[in-house]
């Protein structure tokens, strides 16, 4: 097996009805989730100095760490998805 990284970005207010969809997909995965947690409220730094990120539809508001045989598993189990605006799937280099 092989680590992937979802990164969730964007965030809507959610309704009963994806919460509850959200728990069903969250079911459905549980046995291939390594870690996982949600983000509020960060900053960037560079060079240029630091600057605080705003919670909106560009920001990466979660993270996810899967276990899937191949990177085309992972974007499936991703796209399952009921709830989130974005995800992007990225797989964990191994050193």
């Amino acid at each position: 097996m092989k680590k992937f990284v979802f990164l969730t970005y964007g965030f809507v207010p959610p309704t009963p009805e994806i919460m509850e969809d959200w728990g069903k997909w969250m079911a459905s995965i549980k046995d291939s989730i390594v870690e996982m947690g949600h983000l509020s409220g960060g900053s960037e730094i560079t060079k240029d100095g630091t600057e605080d990120l705003p919670m909106g539809l560009e920001a990466i508001t979660g993270f996810m760490i899967v276990n899937a045989a191949s990177h085309e598993d992972a974007m499936k189990m991703a796209g399952s998805n009921p709830y989130i605006t974005s995800i992007r799937v990225y797989e964990l280099m191994q050193h």
